[in-house]
């Protein structure tokens, strides 16, 4: 939890010396750059400064893990001082903006760049610890969707470890391999984080997306009025609708790998499904009713061991009956 508040007392040393950039907060401004003739990218421009939304992503896994409660005690602390850091870099960027030894700097990165000298060893520690974070945030979520893939039969079953009390806690080994081996190569292919935020812009809009679709099935599987659902649905689509548009323009700059990664899982979900469908054609289901005096018969003897009487099948489903 240091790193939040070097976050934010990083941004308000920069801060105060421009308290006009508070205006930023207005909604008004970016609307007046989005449609001024000045800019140029016209609607795309949104690409650009849609990483700065996708924190919130992080809600779905942290909900669940960490629990309503804390998300709700701990999200304005969090906001208060992201917002303390942004408008300090913005304060900066005033400041310097006429600077040509600045003007000339490729990739500048203000957040670092703005700290005191001596804070900047600080800066990169609390940047590392936060990817590291980050990551952890990536590995839980993707035991869990995996986990709950396993469960609907849209994937292959895996070896999953509870190393914690929680059900939630969860270690997929062959899952962790993966991740490690995919982000590995993306790593090398890409070696630059400016390069990589393409292919991740345009997975978290298609992610928002999806959410937004799923919101709007459960809604209706759960009675809500179809106008509710339509109307929710429809508010969130639009917002994120246009946030997609302008990350389409990304796709050739490394959007391209997120969606072939996208299309690699859904290949293998899609032909795991195919294959449970072929089975469940094929498998013939028995009335367990009808063996009952058999199996009483065999309980009943004698010669045969315990272990050979009395044992448990783990099925998938249980309808008064046994698959075989």
């Amino acid at each position: 939890m240091l790193g939040l508040p070097f976050l934010g007392i990083a941004g308000l040393l920069n801060f105060v010396g421009a308290w006009t950039v508070i205006r930023a907060l207005n909604p008004y401004y970016a609307l007046k750059v989005l449609f001024s003739p000045e800019n140029k990218a016209g609607i795309f421009i949104l690409g650009s400064v849609f990483l700065a939304t996708t924190g919130a992503k992080a809600l779905y896994s942290d909900l669940g893990h960490a629990g309503l409660a804390n998300i709700r005690a701990s999200w304005p602390y969090i906001k208060i001082c992201l917002t303390l850091n942004y408008l300090g870099q913005a304060a900066w960027l005033l400041k310097v903006g006429n600077n040509p030894n600045y003007q000339e700097v490729e990739d500048l990165n203000p957040f670092f760049v703005m700290l005191p000298e001596s804070w900047l060893v600080f800066g990169v520690l609390f940047a590392t610890v936060a990817a590291v974070i980050a990551s952890q945030a990536l590995i839980s979520g993707s035991f869990s969707m995996v986990s709950e893939a396993i469960k609907l039969r849209l994937l292959p079953r895996l070896k999953i470890l509870y190393p914690g009390s929680s059900v939630g806690q969860m270690y997929i080994p062959t899952i962790n391999v993966l991740l490690w081996l995919v982000t590995s190569c993306v790593v090398i292919a890409f070696r630059t984080s400016a390069r990589m935020e393409a292919a991740y812009g345009l997975s978290i809009t298609n992610t928002m997306l999806m959410t937004t679709i799923l919101l709007h099935a459960y809604l209706v599987q759960i009675g809500q009025p179809k106008i509710v659902a339509h109307t929710l649905t429809l508010f969130f689509a639009m917002i994120e609708g246009i946030f997609f548009i302008s990350s389409i323009t990304k796709f050739f700059h490394g959007g391209y790998v997120a969606v072939i990664i996208a299309t690699v899982i859904l290949f293998i979900m899609v032909i795991w499904q195919w294959g449970n469908q072929i089975e469940a054609k094929t498998e013939d289901s028995i009335d367990l009713n009808d063996y009952l005096d058999q199996i009483c018969e065999s309980r009943s003897d004698t010669f045969l061991s315990l272990d050979q009487t009395n044992v448990v099948f783990l099925v998938s489903h249980m309808n008064n009956s046994i698959i075989g």
